[in-house]
């Protein structure tokens, strides 16, 4: 098979759905199909099976911040690729994202009436999505498109089938399990001696910092020496909640200095492995749960808001624990709880270790290929229906 794999984010900038993205080419590659990577850039690359188009600029979304191309004029470069390569799937990532995406659809079966068409849906958002409500009536002009339809968790699927009701086959995102597992790596030593919390992300209101940080307090009050390791990339909210806590006074944390781009990924896993806790208190629109996987994957406990992406991942007391979200206490009693049981924490993520299995890369992304054949083979059966059907006529 020939596979375009579109992404709508920044090449350039870090992200699940780059990094999604990009595994899923080398898995691709791997089992002897080709694979290339089409994707907006904020710099020129020479990057092998990667193909740029458009200039990335920084929009809002969803209590984030997303770099997309807003240029509505990239049809004819996104034709001029569909037409040279003939590619027999073309998988788009968010594929009624502005605009990368949606000229994908626009443009494939104008350049190859053959090209099956695949939509990943990655997204979830409490409260709807106002692109969806206000643009329904034009974007199910481009959802139609679609041959195949993937969300990666039930909690994604129903978000996206309020507006565009249909069969959404749920295959994950993929999760490199060895990285993450890998024995040889050793705690990072400044973090020895002492019970640590770690959490990984970006510093937004929506991902429950300031929410963990007042939970912190209590369990510091409680387990002097506890810390709270904060890793995530440099930003201007980071900065103001690391010296919020500093004027506060508040001992034992630790915010990680770090890039723009955040601590490199193959560097990450040390942390893990120097923490007997990770929390993740989001307070929503979460799909899945990406970085509970990652600390799963790392034999860490997992303490985690009660959402639905979470809920979808983790098991209340099974393989982790849920706490109410934006309810600090109830984080400060659950975390205080869990320091103070290493049987627990042990079972937990023993248990959390067999689950991120399922999440494996081999897995899903064979997965994904066996809906690509599925897909294929119903496009021929199809065709050799509509075949006989006008010999008969004839």
């Amino acid at each position: 098979m020939k596979v375009a794999l579109v992404s709508p984010y920044d090449w350039k900038h870090p992200g699940g759905v780059n990094r999604h993205v990009a595994v899923m080419a080398e898995e691709l590659r791997a089992r002897g199909h080709e694979a290339t990577i089409i994707a907006p850039s904020s710099e020129r690359l020479a990057t092998p099976g990667v193909i740029t188009i458009g200039r990335p600029f920084p929009v809002a979304a969803s209590g984030s911040v997303v770099r997309i191309p807003v240029n509505p004029r990239l049809g004819r470069q996104m034709r001029a690729i569909l037409e040279r390569e003939q590619f027999d799937i073309v998988h788009v990532h968010e594929p009624l994202m502005p605009m990368l995406p949606i000229q994908a659809l626009r443009q494939s079966h104008a350049a190859n009436p053959n090209a099956i068409n695949v939509g990943t849906f990655h997204a979830r958002k409490d409260g709807g999505n106002r692109l969806y409500g206000y643009g329904r009536r034009l974007l199910k002009r481009w959802f139609r498109e679609l041959h195949g339809k993937i969300a990666v968790s039930p909690p994604a699927a129903q978000y996206v089938g309020r507006y565009f009701p249909g069969f959404y086959n749920i295959i994950p995102n993929g999760i490199d399990v060895e990285h993450w597992a890998n024995p040889m790596l050793e705690p990072l030593p400044e973090y020895e001696g002492t019970p640590n919390i770690l959490y990984v992300g970006r510093a937004e209101k929506r991902k429950g910092l300031g929410v963990l940080i007042r939970a912190f307090s209590v369990v510091n009050a409680r387990m002097p020496d506890a810390r709270l390791i904060v890793v995530g990339p440099d930003s201007r909210a980071r900065r103001r909640y690391q010296s919020a806590a500093e004027a506060r006074g508040l001992r034992g944390i630790t915010f990680v200095d770090a890039a723009v781009e955040g601590i490199p990924y193959d560097e990450l896993p040390r942390f893990h492995r120097s923490a007997q806790i990770f929390c993740s208190p989001a307070l929503g629109h979460e799909s899945q749960g990406y970085v509970l996987l990652e600390a799963m994957a790392a034999g860490v406990p997992v303490v985690a808001s009660n959402i639905d992406g979470y809920a979808s991942v983790i098991t209340h007391d099974v393989d982790g624990v849920l706490v109410r979200p934006n309810d600090a206490m109830a984080l400060a009693d659950a975390l205080t709880e869990l320091l103070r049981q290493p049987q627990r924490r042990a079972r937990l993520a023993a248990e959390g270790r067999v689950r991120v299995e399922e999440y494996s890369w081999p897995r899903v992304a064979q997965q994904v290929i066996s809906y690509y054949e599925r897909l294929l083979d119903q496009q021929r059966s199809m065709q050799t229906t509509r075949l006989r059907r006008l010999a008969r006529t004839e």
